[in-house]
């Protein structure tokens, strides 16, 4: 069993880069699973980020390739996502999620932290 807590700042202004952190616990086989970042938007669908291995090796989604950035360290079994110039659209539920395996591509993801609000606004 994996549990994800996931934390950060309620309120962001825009033009600020948003830091989230998620702190993941489990055994060592489970804490070695690609983790990654999904949100959600007011009224819309889940919207994947982007997910890194226990290699480092990391997917971005195209459309926030340009503004993401997501480290792991294991030492501390911590996931952080940073996301660059914020606006208002960014306004999300922001997920800390995991999946077995250990491959970074497809679904689905099997253990999701509890969801941090982010609202964009100045």
């Amino acid at each position: 069993q994996v549990e994800l807590q996931g934390s950060g700042p309620g309120l962001v202004k825009p033009s600020q880069t948003l830091y989230l952190t998620c702190t993941i616990s489990g055994d060592s086989g489970t804490t070695s699973y690609p983790w990654g970042w999904i949100r959600q938007s007011p009224g819309k669908g889940l919207e994947w980020m982007t997910v890194i291995g226990n290699d480092g090796s990391a997917l971005y989604s195209p459309t926030l390739a340009s503004r993401t950035s997501i480290a792991r360290d294991a030492s501390k079994n911590q996931l952080s996502l940073r996301l660059h110039d914020v606006t208002p659209e960014d306004t999300a539920v922001y997920y800390c999620v995991s999946k077995k395996g250990y491959s970074l591509r497809g679904g689905p993801y099997d253990y999701w932290g509890q969801g941090t609000q982010v609202t964009v606004s100045s």
